[in-house]
């Protein structure tokens, strides 16, 4: 089991990352939530890890806090939400605007999120109330320095909404209607995750 992995970031292309450790280079999928933090490329970075194992794949998903971490384990348990719901939960929502909504029972806020219908939401909330220190998911957690330059920041904002679970041609809606002048990728994502919800 991979618990934590700290090295130097080498590649960024939402949501996947590569971060070398010792030579060695891991592939790790994120949030945008850990990739709105991260340091620039070249820099060390510290993310704490939860490896998960399919019958087809093994994947390594990565975190800046443990209060993402624990939301994202909280939230595969849940019947119907596998990772890549997981991932576009975290990607729509810091783990305190989650408790905020699970407390409140907010299911218009959940089902913003690409691949969360009603009785998704509904069931998240019941089963999230219980599951869930909400407690720890409310404490405001440590930043690190943001983002580094992308080439073409409005292609690969498209690619990681389109990996988040949203269709094509809604990433690229989206994307077009934040674009701005020096606005790198990360900064699009973030507005464009702000807009839909």
């Amino acid at each position: 089991m991979i618990g934590r992995l700290r090295g130097r970031l080498v590649q960024k292309r939402p949501p996947e990352l590569l971060i070398e450790v010792n030579g060695l280079g891991y592939e790790v999928l994120a949030p945008m939530s850990t990739l709105f933090d991260l340091p620039a490329l070249g820099e060390e970075v510290t993310l704490v890890t939860h490896f998960h194992v399919r019958d087809d794949a093994q994947v390594l998903y990565g975190f800046l806090t443990e209060a993402e971490r624990s939301l994202f384990r909280g939230l595969i348990k849940v019947n119907g939400v596998g990772a890549k719901m997981a991932l576009a939960v975290l990607s729509g929502m810091n783990p305190m605007e989650f408790s905020s909504c699970v407390r409140n029972g907010d299911q218009a806020a959940l089902t913003r999120v690409p691949g969360i219908g009603k009785k998704t939401a509904e069931r998240l909330i019941i089963e999230m109330r219980d599951r869930l220190d909400l407690d720890a998911l409310d404490a405001p957690s440590d930043t690190l320095v943001a983002p580094a330059t992308e080439e073409d920041p409005a292609s690969e904002a498209t690619q990681a909404l389109v990996a988040l679970g949203y269709k094509p041609q809604d990433a690229t809606r989206m994307i077009r209607t934040v674009a701005q002048p020096g606005l790198n990728s990360e900064a699009l994502i973030r507005l464009a995750l702000k807009g839909a919800l």
